[in-house]
């Protein structure tokens, strides 16, 4: 369940950032409402996911993760070019969350 928890808090947190460009500085109410319900979300699901995965391993994969989902949703949906550095970074950011993974102890409690 720990993983769900973390997967809904990553999920929340990519749906916020994308309305918050959306609400245009907290101007408009629906994007803005929906930016901090997410939020929200993102954050009461971390904090359970923190109760069972350690600190930075969870906070690693919630920001590397999220990191790439809210590049792509903005290259998809927002128009946003990511040029082949960006796509580099991106890949070295994905593999470090599956070393972190797979080869880390400190995952382990």
């Amino acid at each position: 369940m720990n993983y769900v928890f973390l997967a809904i808090a990553i999920l929340s947190e990519v749906i916020g950032t994308t309305f918050m460009k959306q609400s245009q500085g907290f101007t408009k109410l629906a994007p803005s409402l929906i930016t901090a319900v997410a939020y929200a979300v993102a954050f009461f699901c971390l904090s359970q996911t923190l109760k069972t995965i350690p600190t930075g391993i969870a906070y690693a994969i919630w920001s590397g993760v999220g990191i790439v989902l809210i590049a792509t949703v903005a290259a998809v949906f927002q128009g946003q070019k990511l040029d082949a550095p960006a796509m580099v970074g991106m890949g070295l950011i994905i593999c470090g969350v599956v070393v972190m993974n797979v080869f880390s102890k400190a995952a382990v409690h």
